[in-house]
């Protein structure tokens, strides 16, 4: 795919691989620059989080990640089987949760019926098979979800503030969730958030996007570890140092 290549909505990517590969990535609405040149690169397996200000690009770069701007000019290597989770769950209201996770999987129905069973048990909903996404709470729904994505065996897992409107203890048990379901499927993970001990939580890696470039590339797994990152000694330095990226002073 030439740099210069226009994407489309539902062109097949050039890249065979489980990573992601973005070069000089540009958007433009009108006079105005969202995205300058991008490049990003996100290994196999790895958990990317993405930061910025309210305007700065993070959803614009996740939608051409997935692959559904056409407005958008560069390189675009991902793989084919892409998943994306919305903040909101996005589920059909007149068809049952099962329903809802395996809409659209390919396949014979008894096979996709069954992975869909197996996905929702991993994400802690046995049972609510045929349950109305009505009758859910806000942390059911998004467990719904991440089985919708799980279920097709991402190689790219696309999270779009998935949490942000979940209360603070069912945000607390999706990251427990996120981590645990990531570190058995080994997707490659790009998570745009606002909240910056989010981040710190999931990723391996925090990317800070500002005025169209990344400001920042911090390696969070290297500074922090990879577990009870909140009682490591540089954490508060870390938290700090993002929050002053983002021009938010810790205080």
């Amino acid at each position: 795919m030439a740099d210069d290549a226009r994407l489309s909505p539902g062109t097949e990517p050039s890249y065979a691989g489980r990573g992601v590969r973005i070069r000089s990535l540009v958007r433009r609405f009108g006079d105005h620059t969202v995205l300058a040149g991008v490049d990003l690169d996100i290994a196999p397996g790895e958990f990317t989080a993405l930061l910025g200000h309210s305007g700065s690009g993070k959803s614009t770069l996740l939608r051409a990640a997935a692959r559904l701007d056409p407005g958008v000019d560069g390189t675009v290597e991902v793989p084919e089987a892409t998943a994306v989770v919305f903040q909101d769950a996005r589920l059909l209201p007149w068809a049952r949760v099962l329903d809802n996770v395996v809409l659209g999987l390919p396949g014979s129905r008894t096979t996709a019926r069954e992975l869909g069973r197996a996905a929702l048990a991993e994400v802690g909903l046995a049972g609510k098979e045929r349950a109305w996404p009505g009758t859910l709470s806000g942390g059911e729904a998004q467990r719904a979800a991440l089985a919708r994505a799980l279920v097709r065996a991402p190689g790219l897992l696309l999270l779009d503030e998935p949490f942000g409107a979940l209360d603070a203890l069912t945000r607390i048990r999706m990251h427990a969730l996120l981590r645990d379901l990531c570190a058995r499927h080994r997707p490659a993970v790009l998570l745009v958030t606002h909240d910056v001990d989010e981040a710190i939580a999931l990723a391996d890696r925090v990317l800070v996007l500002d005025e169209g470039r990344f400001a920042a590339d911090l390696d969070i797994a290297g500074r922090l570890g990879t577990s009870d990152r909140h009682a490591h000694p540089r954490f508060a330095a870390t938290r700090e140092a993002l929050l002053g990226l983002l021009g938010v002073t810790a205080t």
